[in-house]
């Protein structure tokens, strides 16, 4: 008979996490409405929680010449890449939200090069799904194109980054089974 591990498509928060884990639980929970899923699985490993967020934090909320719907947008597209149900559908719904556009998730999910996107959005895109998909094939020509739209070495280290940190964020909820909170579908709508 096959075991599961015991952290397989838990949903539970750790009842025993530290008390900053759980402060930034409550916190969460707070503003939301709900502890999203992805919180409650890696709240059994504190100090995974901490880096995680904390780097999180440090790519998606940090000033940037890249907006927040714009680093959203990276997150839905190379995740639909990765096969991620929950980063699609989570930060799906936090793009909806930052970019004030019920439908934009779904149209960059489904084919980004379709969704009638800004010049600037399909060059910040291109990079990014080659990032996530072949990045060892990335070159200086690679690079013209975010040029030409206005962005520089951070920005582009920030698409980058943001695009990795999801990688890794997109299979740890898959072999996890980490699903999305049915919350998230109807926010933004």
């Amino acid at each position: 008979m096959a075991r599961v591990p015991e952290f397989f498509a838990r949903s539970e928060p750790n009842p025993q996490a530290p008390p900053d884990v759980k402060e930034l639980m409550d916190k969460t929970a707070s503003k939301s409405g709900f502890l999203p899923n992805v919180f409650s699985a890696l709240s059994h490993r504190p100090d995974e929680f901490r880096s995680f967020f904390n780097y999180h934090d440090a790519l998606m909320n940090s000033e940037s010449l890249l907006t927040k719907a714009e680093k959203e947008m990276i997150v839905v597209a190379t995740s639909a890449i990765n096969d991620c149900l929950y980063c699609v559908v989570a930060h799906g719904a936090i793009l909806r939200i930052r970019a004030k556009d019920t439908t934009l998730s779904e149209r960059v999910a489904t084919d980004y090069k379709r969704a009638g996107l800004s010049k600037r959005h399909e060059a910040i895109l291109d990079f990014a799904t080659k990032v996530a998909s072949r990045a060892n094939e990335v070159d200086e020509n690679d690079f013209e194109p975010l040029y030409e739209v206005g962005l520089g070495e951070n920005e582009i280290w920030e698409i980058g980054a943001i695009t990795a940190f999801f990688a890794m964020s997109n299979r740890l909820a898959g072999f996890a089974k980490i699903l999305p909170n049915s919350e998230f579908y109807s926010l933004g709508r």
